[in-house]
């Protein structure tokens, strides 16, 4: 039987425990990160326990009649370890279903976690999104490098990572958040009319929490940043949490050296680069320009899938 208990603050350091041991061990899961909005979310995460034994967490947030696993986050549907079988998964999510259910919920929004992520086969959760009656919300293309079996990079994109060598472009690893921010912004407002989730002073807080997951990186031209990424760092998967450039650096190529010398840098450690989605309108739109840059660096496509529950 399992039983489910609502987390409280009270069970942070339990909680973040069972994240890191788990297999899908990222630290966006852990509670110093996703309480850093605790402000702009309402926590509605659970525990699921078997007699005393902790099986499974779920970050999960309140959003009226609905609930998101998670508002804040990309993905995060049950975080489990090795004692997890696919029948006590199926025993999770009934109890999951009556715990919100009698809370009034009328719909779960359930984002499952890219397998790239996971540390060892973990897709219990996908039998029991199919047991449950649930249907594929969203699938969204996300743009994914094998690192130790990456496809070859067309002859413009090595042409200008040549040519940015030739102008002097350096990389570095970098602490100038707020200019970062600034230059994506900058970025985004021209293309899209939006700017980052993300501030400056919540990238310096989350780097003082995280401080080897979280990495800035920049390409330098005469003196200034004129590309940027910002990378969070897990166990087999480097992410590109966002990436920014300049016309002098599109010009030049500062964007593609970086994002190179990154790739090479981590080729030794990780499994996958992964670049996020290109895609708008919960997926029906893919950015074809967009993905085209992303899979010039040898890259493919990994899903992102979100599913809805009606109870």
């Amino acid at each position: 039987m399992i039983a489910i208990r609502p987390y409280t603050s009270n069970d942070l350091e339990i909680w973040d425990r069972f994240v890191q041991n788990s297999r899908m061990p990222m630290f966006m899961f852990e509670r110093g990160y996703m309480d850093y909005h605790s402000d702009r979310f309402k926590d509605a995460s659970l525990m699921l326990y078997r007699d005393n034994d902790l099986m499974a967490v779920l970050p999960a947030s309140a959003h009226g009649e609905k609930i998101i696993s998670h508002g804040g986050l990309t993905y995060g549907g049950m975080i489990y370890g090795e004692q997890m079988k696919q029948h006590t998964m199926l025993e999770c999510f009934d109890a999951m279903k009556r715990h919100y259910g009698e809370c009034g919920v009328k719909t779960i929004i359930y984002k499952t976690i890219p397998h790239i992520f996971h540390h060892s086969p973990a897709e219990e959760d996908l039998y029991a999104l199919y047991r449950s009656g649930a249907h594929l919300l969203k699938v969204e293309p996300s743009t994914t490098v094998a690192l130790k079996r990456p496809f070859k990079m067309p002859k413009g994109r090595k042409a200008q990572v040549s040519r940015a060598k030739r102008e002097g472009v350096s990389v570095k690893e970098s602490t100038d958040f707020d200019g970062f921010i600034q230059l994506e912004n900058s970025v985004l407002g021209e293309r899209h009319a939006t700017k980052a989730v993300h501030n400056s002073e919540e990238l310096h807080l989350l780097k003082s929490r995280f401080c080897d997951n979280i990495q800035l990186w920049s390409a330098e031209w005469q003196g200034r940043m004129i590309a940027a990424t910002l990378l969070f760092v897990y166990g087999d998967v480097v992410h590109t949490q966002y990436m920014a450039a300049d016309e002098s650096a599109r010009e030049i190529g500062g964007l593609d050296l970086l994002i190179k010398t990154l790739m090479d840098r981590f080729a030794e450690t990780k499994a996958y680069f992964d670049f996020g989605i290109s895609t708008e309108d919960d997926g029906r739109i893919l950015n074809e320009g967009l993905i085209s840059q992303k899979e010039g660096f040898g890259g493919r496509t990994a899903v992102y899938n979100t599913w809805e529950i009606s109870l």
